[in-house]
């Protein structure tokens, strides 16, 4: 068995500061493709286009948060054969903006929110004095944090219902905890949430609220879900592996650990969580490669960090990669790179 425990815990780094103008229209709208994936943009009046966006990105799932403006009346738009790599979750500071949606127009103002989900046809027009909070949060992210709850993959996409109070209940909660995390990253608390022993947890707990609180397609499974534990046996299984994720774990081990037969290990992981014991561990393996590659600061490459999480056959690792995240590891290095910089 292995002897060395791998405690999981994310490096320290600061969080990237994001504070820009631009003045052309493909300039702001590459700068947003860059954060929220394909769209087109629309400009009534482009001479007195004034997009600006301040805010951070909180390094360990790679959530954008901060406040953005136009300056001008804008249509963002949306379609079906491009789709949008992140939840883009809006609400206006002051004036207005109206989501176009499957026939449906809703009207989003400070009281009302509104969540763009990535793969329906929509149109987003915001007003030219509309300030909104915004926050990003990319697939990846969504996906591995619905099925950590629902303890199961997720066979269909994540899609919430588009109009979103701000002013009552649970996601009026969620918007306090964003309102307060946007204004603590702006202020002396920034350093704190810097850190991602610290920011990793809070970013997690925040899409965790979203898919809780704001009704979707899980939201029924979701509440039965809720009702369920894990066998105690289980968590030690599962605990181990998320320990001892980087060394050369066999099934033996995890067997050994759990203190039940092979036949009922396999047949509980597969009810609970919905993959065989090593399924799961390979999966948590691409996870951790995917944050160690977005927390990245150029001391690394793709090759030494599959390695250092027990892939040897790199070329089977990119492929089982593209596959849980619907990009290579070399794209998601690249891009958040380029974030980075600026």
């Amino acid at each position: 068995m292995p002897r060395h425990i791998v405690p999981l815990a994310p490096e320290a780094a600061e969080t990237p500061d994001i504070r820009v103008v631009r003045r052309d229209l493909d300039g702001a709208r590459s700068w947003m493709e860059a954060i929220c994936g394909p769209h087109w943009l629309k400009v009534g009046a482009p001479s007195r286009l004034q997009f600006q966006h301040s805010g951070n990105v909180l390094k360990s799932m790679s959530t954008t948060m901060g406040l953005i403006e136009y300056g001008t009346d804008v249509t963002v738009g949306i379609d079906t054969e491009t789709p949008l790599n992140c939840y883009s979750v809006s609400l206006p500071v002051s004036g207005q903006q109206e989501l176009s949606i499957r026939g449906n127009l809703l009207v989003s103002d400070p009281d009302t929110g509104v969540i763009v989900s990535p793969d329906a046809l929509q149109e987003l027009t915001i007003a030219g004095n509309c300030r909104k909070l915004l926050v990003a949060i990319p697939r990846p992210a969504m996906r591995q944090v619905l099925e950590e709850l629902l303890q199961h993959p997720a066979e269909k996409p994540l899609v919430f219902e588009p109009g979103m109070d701000a002013a009552n209940g649970r996601q009026a909660s969620w918007w306090r905890m964003v309102r307060h995390m946007v204004s603590e990253m702006e202020g002396a608390a920034g350093d704190l949430y810097g850190n991602a022993f610290f920011s990793g947890d809070l970013e997690k707990a925040l899409i965790k609220g979203l898919i809780l609180s704001q009704p979707n397609n899980y939201t029924t499974e979701l509440e039965q879900a809720g009702s369920v534990r894990l066998p105690h046996y289980l968590l030690r299984a599962r605990d181990f592996m998320h320990a001892n994720a980087r060394e050369d774990i066999a099934l033996e081990d995890i067997e050994a650990v759990s203190g039940v037969a092979r036949s009922r290990l396999f047949e509980d992981f597969k009810h609970y969580l919905g993959l065989s014991p090593m399924a799961y561990l390979k999966k948590f393996r691409l996870e951790q490669v995917r944050r160690a590659l977005i927390t990245d600061r150029g001391t690394g490459n793709v090759s030494s960090i599959a390695m250092d999480w027990g892939f040897s056959h790199l070329g089977r690792f990119s492929i089982e990669y593209r596959k849980l995240f619907g990009e290579t590891p070399s794209q998601t290095l690249a891009r958040h790179q380029a974030k980075a910089a600026g």
